[in-house]
């Protein structure tokens, strides 16, 4: 397995760190450049990925980058229900998920209808009357493809 410095993106991805106003660690370099290979996974698969190449690394630092990474708009949770949060470097677009409900393979899928938020709600009274949308995260659920052969074969 190469390590973050064979990879060459390690400048771009210290570049997004800086970009927002992020120390560059080498822990955070190595999260990064694993969720760059590795999207839609869990903090324990950033983890397992991590410590190949940083044995010294903690699970609760892989937390904490995360966090920050999320905090900072670098990288975006998705929590699909029944699931462990995942990760992805996708953001800012307000994209949706597939996820197979045999083997649990997460895919992105563009907005559905127009632009970020991509849904709004119908207008609302009472207590919700005034809310204003910012995101919408969809799920599909479904079969992936390669499951679906499995299971006509």
């Amino acid at each position: 397995m190469k390590t973050v410095e064979e990879r060459q993106p390690a400048d771009s991805f210290a570049d997004s760190i800086h970009a927002v106003d992020l120390k560059v660690t080498a822990t955070r370099l190595a999260v990064l450049a694993a969720l760059s290979t590795r999207p839609h996974s869990s903090a324990e698969v950033m983890f397992e990925a991590v410590s190949r190449e940083l044995p010294a690394t903690s699970m609760q630092a892989v937390y904490g980058v995360l966090a920050a990474f999320t905090a900072a708009g670098l990288v975006r949770r998705i929590e699909p229900a029944g699931s462990a949060a995942l990760y992805e470097r996708r953001v800012g677009d307000n994209h949706h998920h597939l996820v197979c409900t045999r083997c649990t393979a997460v895919h992105d899928v563009d907005c559905a209808v127009g632009e970020a938020p991509c849904l709004t709600p119908a207008q609302s009274t009472g207590s919700a009357a005034g809310f204003v949308v910012h995101e919408a995260e969809v799920t599909f659920w479904g079969l992936c493809a390669s499951c679906q052969a499995a299971t006509s074969a």
